[in-house]
């Protein structure tokens, strides 16, 4: 989504105990459910409205607690862009577009304004919001709030981690620094009347609509905005509020007396209270929800599940599992400026998958070998040949890479990357492929750093590596291939710091900036496309697609997850 920022916390959430683990590709019980593909499904429904569908038998009352031991880094709206984060605010905050689920497939509705009309340029977007809308304090919604959350957004000084698009496609995006540093005067934003929010943008984005779903868009009155401390103490417009919340611990959520369901197209308000906690070790946790012992009956776990519990999953508690897509693809990058094509060639015909694979306790309930750019939840996802070695799976040829390299004169070629050298998984995976890089005839500088280090040390463009850079992996801001090729593969994405292979290539940036003007049905097909196009440069080695197993007690009913994000679907549960 942007510099999808998920990643770092997928690589970490991915990296399971190898117990009862096989390098086995084939998906549980001898079917894989994502292989199918190139059925990514995504719609655009304009005229949904209030109330959501009733989910088949709801109830209402009770407490849903959410563990996970990886920890949201922040609240406030602006700065949002983990997956984690992201899912939780969908309870609180209301945004001018949303994402529902229906029958599993994406579908684009209205939230607080229509889904916008473009001008005939594509450089203007006009807005009208659907109705009125109040805080969790009763007070009125105004347009105007809508429009200061998007000036907010351009504060990136202080706002760091939050998504980035605004600042290449809105108009004077590359100049306005938000309302602190520039004034309340902005070009690319403006309100006419009550209802009507205007964005001006710099070039044309057809999926601006998807675009707002996000959290940084929710509005936010001026005068109640804490600036930095914002994300201690937010205001809600969705049907859950702030209750109690200790950063890095716990969020207690509770009903929103102020929210009105007939406005709501994709949200309920079943459960009476929502406890969310955070630290704890994820196996401990998983365990105690498949006992579904007294509280934990009605808790669950958003990590994936741990693969030293699966035999209990297939021992009777299938029941117990939510599986679905993921909206992630994870990679080993290759900088393309420091390695050439040769070498990245024969980089991949000696990469360890399968081994690699295994001493990550890589599973097939939570990953399926990746062989393409996008993954399989997003529209224009097409499952092309593999190029070559690019598989995602295999033991490494040392042998043939070798005679790649000596063909292309560049044996003892220096490969270095980091890696978390308190680890253990890192520290094994990371022998693994010095091995096979070895045997190869690489010389190999792996560079072991603390947790605490490691993702300045990746997001370091300039660093003394060559391989490994973040992100190690990207998830769709949104299921289209514009959150992908615009965000990792242009020249900015270089400064940006998202890119994957940093290539810096004119006539690519062009034809991106070509596909990303046309209508969304007709970028699909292209975007396709340039995914074949683009991983035949070798930017990366191909790992895996992410997929979403998550547990959940036996008292809690609608669970499904949600592919746009890897994330369980908390709108639509209850307590049965």
């Amino acid at each position: 989504m942007r510099r999808l920022r998920t990643t770092v916390v997928v690589g970490a959430v991915i990296a399971l105990a190898a117990v009862g683990c096989s390098p086995s590709k084939s998906g549980p019980g001898g079917t894989n459910p994502t292989s199918g593909i190139g059925q990514a499904q995504t719609a655009v429904d304009p005229d949904a409205k209030g109330p959501a569908p009733e989910v088949s038998g709801a109830k209402k009352g009770g407490t849903i607690t959410v563990y996970s031991q990886s920890t949201p880094n922040t609240f406030d709206p602006t700065d949002v862009y983990y997956v984690d984060a992201n899912e939780i605010g969908k309870l609180m905050w209301r945004t001018p577009t949303q994402i529902a689920l229906r029958n599993g497939k994406a579908v684009l509705v209205p939230d607080l304004t229509d889904l916008g009309t473009p001008s005939a340029d594509g450089l203007t977007w006009t807005f009208k919001m659907k109705g009125s809308f109040k805080y969790e304090d009763g007070s009125e919604v105004k347009v105007e709030d809508l429009a200061y959350s998007i000036k907010r957004s351009f504060a990136h000084d202080l706002f760091a981690n939050g998504p980035t698009y605004q600042l290449t496609y809105f108009k004077d995006g590359d100049k306005y620094k938000g309302p602190w540093a520039s004034g309340d005067t902005y070009a690319g934003v403006e309100t006419q009347g009550t209802d009507t929010l205007i964005v001006h943008l710099a070039k044309p984005f057809a999926d601006l609509a998807w675009y707002m779903t996000f959290p940084m868009f929710t509005p936010i009155p001026k005068a109640k905005d804490t600036k930095d401390n914002y994300k201690n103490k937010w205001i809600s417009t969705g049907p859950y509020m702030l209750d109690a919340y200790t950063p890095g611990t716990q969020l207690k959520l509770k009903k929103n007396p102020n929210w009105d369901a007939n406005s709501d197209a994709v949200r309920h308000q079943y459960v009476d209270n929502w406890d969310f906690k955070w630290g704890a070790e994820d196996v401990a946790n998983q365990k105690q929800i498949l006992a579904s012992a007294g509280g934990d009956a009605t808790a669950l776990n958003y990590s994936n599940i741990d693969a030293s519990l699966i035999p209990d999953i297939e021992a009777g508690k299938k029941s117990q599992l939510v599986q679905g897509d993921s909206p992630c693809t994870i990679v080993l990058q290759l900088d393309t400026r420091k390695i050439p094509l040769e070498v990245r060639k024969a980089i991949a015909k000696a990469y360890p998958s399968d081994q690699i694979w295994q001493a990550a306790g890589l599973n097939d309930y939570v990953a399926e070998p990746a062989t393409t750019i996008m993954p399989p939840s997003v529209a224009g996802y097409k499952k092309y040949p593999p190029v070559a070695d690019l598989t995602g799976e295999g033991k490494g040829d040392p042998a043939e890479a070798k005679k790649l390299l000596e063909a292309a004169g560049k044996v003892g070629f220096e490969l270095s990357w980091y890696y978390d050298n308190t680890k253990p998984i890192s520290q094994q995976t990371t022998a693994i492929r010095k091995e096979a890089l070895e045997k190869a005839g690489f010389t190999v500088k792996p560079i072991g750093v603390t947790t605490a280090e490691l993702r300045s040390k990746t997001s370091d463009y300039d660093a003394p590596v060559n391989m490994g850079q973040s992100p190690a992996g990207w998830c769709s801001d949104w299921p289209t291939g514009s959150s992908w090729f615009p965000v990792l593969f242009q020249t900015h994405s270089i400064a940006d710091g998202s890119s994957w292979g940093m290539l810096q290539d004119s006539a690519l940036d062009a034809e991106i900036d070509a596909v990303a003007k046309l209508p969304a049905a007709e970028a699909t097909v292209k975007w396709a496309e340039l995914d074949q196009k683009i991983m035949g440069q070798y930017i990366a080695i191909p790992r895996y697609y992410d997929k979403l197993a998550f547990v959940m007690g036996t008292g809690i009913g609608g669970a499904e997850g949600d592919g746009t994000m890897g994330m369980p679907f908390f709108l639509n549960m209850y307590v049965k």
